[in-house]
């Protein structure tokens, strides 16, 4: 689990393409710092399992069909810039919200407005994924909890704080690139119980 809040961006070094999955090498001295075979990282708001690490600063992760159709990962190359995140430690700060790394759908970036100090962006939906996100509530972009400032049933709104522009990748993504959407998991949960007690039909 993780909580959107990111540690360092990192680069990616190295993709492997295979007949239907990948594998990526991603430069990341922070979040390997510590880091054991096995652990979880999020990249770029994908929870990715490290598989090797060379010693250097960074790790292999594989990445397989399902992650690929559903996320923006496979957009990146050799040199792409990635939000990195370690999985939440047992008794650490929760500076963000719940994040599982389970990626929704990819939006897109309709339109950025600059403000004295911050961006107001605002990013197309995959479809049906509105009815998950509310004003004032929580959302993953790109591994980056935010809160969203308004919806409708085709795009949702964030702004970005000085800290965000500067220490992620949203801070230069311009109109036109994708990102990986991940919406509050209490709200899929939500709807899930409803439907299966009847509620919802």
């Amino acid at each position: 689990m993780f909580t959107g809040i990111v540690e360092e961006v990192g680069t990616v070094e190295a993709v492997e393409q295979g007949p239907q999955d990948a594998r990526l090498r991603v430069r990341g001295p922070l979040v390997v710092s510590d880091a054991r075979l096995g652990d979880s990282i999020s990249v770029s708001g994908v929870c990715l399992t490290v598989t090797e690490l060379p010693g250097d600063g960074s790790f292999w992760a594989d990445v397989m069909p399902e992650t690929l159709r559903r996320s923006a990962l496979e957009d990146l190359g050799v040199s792409s810039s990635v939000n990195l995140e370690r999985a939440l430690a047992v008794g650490g700060r929760y500076g963000g919200h719940v994040v599982q790394g389970h990626v929704d759908g990819v939006g897109t970036i309709l339109r950025r407005t600059p403000g004295p100090r911050w961006d107001d962006v605002e990013i197309g939906l995959a479809p049906g994924l509105a009815r998950y996100i509310a004003e004032k509530g929580s959302i993953a972009v790109s591994g980056i909890s935010l809160t969203v400032t308004h919806v409708t049933d085709e795009s949702f709104g964030v702004s970005l704080i000085p800290t965000t522009l500067e220490g992620t990748t949203l801070g230069t993504l311009a109109p036109g690139a994708r990102v990986n959407i991940e919406v509050d998991v209490l709200a899929k949960y939500t709807e899930r119980l409803l439907s299966s007690a009847g509620v919802l039909r």
